[in-house]
């Protein structure tokens, strides 16, 4: 590893992935399913008395865990490879090969087997990122292009935004950007966002996906939820002020994937918006007011 790894921090990270106690011999190591902060940062705590801050979370992530996949050490929700990125059930684990030299260390053994993990460690991450893709959501953009994101029900819901919504309700509107839970911008059209007055430093504050219909200079403002995050009351606020040097007129929309998410979220939902579903394509829920579908 590189040496920003060659610390505590990452010592007891393996520790925990792997399973050991002060007094577990290397042979036991284990594989098993580790979240960040139950997996990790509470059996260090529990085990070797490391009491790390909550806030350091993202450290272990960032910092260790990152590092640790990359060189093939530990592998990302194994268990479960679909699941999204902002998953709650997101997890790592030690991966087999790693795991197979762990067990052996302190023997005689030692130096043949960490040879035979560099060797494969190659094999094994290609093995692994093609299974990842695999499971990777393809979208059609408006303008034809063809762009993959990373795993998860919240991108299944962004396609069909793209592929099933905006053809029905705005169609030849143009993309302007699009979000993805593991890389914030996917898509991001500069030069019209600056004319439309918005601000591109902006991203990490902007729905999922802006459409913009020029023919009736509506903004299309869409939110998709599968956990949280509808167009409420303080949503909508927020958005509005952020874009009122803009001359677009905005429409705010929640796009579900079914009624039973959008039953989750309904007393939170703000007047004066739009709610589509993916499972009833044809229609819209209005949320009151004296016009349907339109600026507010």
């Amino acid at each position: 590893m590189p040496p920003a790894q060659h610390n505590e921090m990452s010592g007891l990270t393996l520790l925990a992935l792997c399973g050991m106690t002060a007094t577990k011999p290397w042979s036991e190591a284990t594989r098993k399913r580790c979240t960040v902060t139950k997996g990790i940062m509470d059996y260090v705590r529990e085990q070797y008395g490391a009491d790390y801050a909550p806030n350091t979370r993202e450290t272990f992530r960032r910092q260790v865990l990152h590092q640790f996949c990359q060189r093939k050490i530990a592998d990302y929700n194994p268990f479960e490879p679909s699941l999204p990125t902002n998953s709650p059930r997101a997890h790592y684990a030690i991966s087999e090969a790693a795991l197979a030299a762990i067990r052996l260390y302190g023997s005689e053994a030692w130096t043949r087997v960490v040879a035979e993990f560099h060797s494969v460690q190659r094999v094994e991450l290609d093995l692994y990122v093609r299974s990842r893709e695999r499971h990777m959501v393809s979208v059609k953009l408006p303008n034809g292009r063809d762009v993959t994101l990373s795993p998860g029900k919240h991108n299944v819901v962004q396609k069909a935004i793209l592929e099933t919504f905006a053809p029905r309700f705005c169609p030849g509107a143009q993309l302007l950007y699009l979000g993805d839970t593991a890389k914030k911008d996917v898509f991001t059209d500069e030069a019209a966002l600056r004319r439309l007055g918005i601000s591109i430093n902006e991203h990490g504050k902007l729905p999922d996906v802006l459409l913009y219909d020029a023919e009736r200079n509506w903004l299309f403002l869409v939110e998709a939820v599968t956990s949280h995050g509808p167009m409420s009351r303080s949503r909508v606020l927020f958005l509005h002020d952020m874009l009122k040097a803009g001359s677009a007129k905005p429409v705010y929309v929640t796009a579900f994937p079914d009624f039973q998410e959008f039953r989750k979220h309904v007393n939170d939902i703000a007047w004066e918006t739009e709610v589509w579903l993916c499972e009833a394509p044809e229609h819209m829920i209005h949320f009151n007011g004296d016009r349907f579908l339109g600026p507010r």
